[in-house]
């Protein structure tokens, strides 16, 4: 894994967590690093375990030179669209970092280029630099945390373990408990579920 794309500017990375959901926000983290940082227990955060994910969660907040947390809602998703709503995320990461970067990193292959900020969008980057991997362990544990709250709320859907994405035991819950105001009504799963039930409960149910 590398510290950085390029040596010449203060390089942020950026990742989220939640797009593929059914319920619940999109989260997106942006993470600047120490030039050359390295530390074993960063890595993309799909190969972490929860506790993992929890260690170098506190290792990134303590080694980073600035980091953000960004979130957009189920509301907001179904409006602007997923990809859009993912977009926006990282948009409000950047703005919020205490320290500017002179050049951005982003996991996947596209991006909605932000002010004058220069970028480059690299494939499994999570995978293979430290400031995206570590962006990628905080939007997922920051998502993580939001979905088993919500869980408390709306026990049948059992977020506090599949964390909002369609799992059978979703799928089969959304059928069965119908759809909430949590869900992402423009998802297709959700749409037939809420075909099926008109009542959607609220969190004020």
């Amino acid at each position: 894994m590398f510290s950085q794309y390029q040596n010449k500017e203060t390089e942020a990375g950026l990742d989220e967590a939640g797009r593929g959901a059914l319920a619940g926000p999109v989260v997106a983290a942006a993470v600047i690093l120490p030039p050359d940082y390295y530390n074993e227990h960063i890595d993309d955060s799909k190969v972490l375990t929860a506790k993992e994910r929890t260690i170098a969660r506190e290792i990134i907040l303590k080694d980073c030179l600035a980091w953000s947390v960004a979130e957009i809602s189920n509301t907001e998703i179904d409006r602007i669209n997923v990809l859009n709503a993912t977009f926006k995320a990282m948009h409000k990461c950047i703005e919020q970092l205490k320290l500017k970067p002179g050049f951005l990193i982003i996991d996947g292959n596209r991006f909605k280029h932000y002010k004058n900020f220069p970028f480059k969008c690299v494939v499994d980057g999570d995978a293979n630099y430290f400031s995206i991997a570590a962006a990628s362990i905080l939007a997922k544990t920051h998502r993580d945390a939001m979905m088993k709250k919500f869980a408390e709320k709306f026990p049948e859907y059992g977020w506090e373990k599949n964390m909002g994405y369609g799992t059978q035991f979703h799928l089969k819950q959304l059928q069965k408990a119908g759809v909430c105001s949590l869900h992402r009504f423009s998802f297709k799963p959700v749409m037939e579920a809420k075909k099926g039930n008109k009542q959607t409960k609220t969190l004020l149910d």
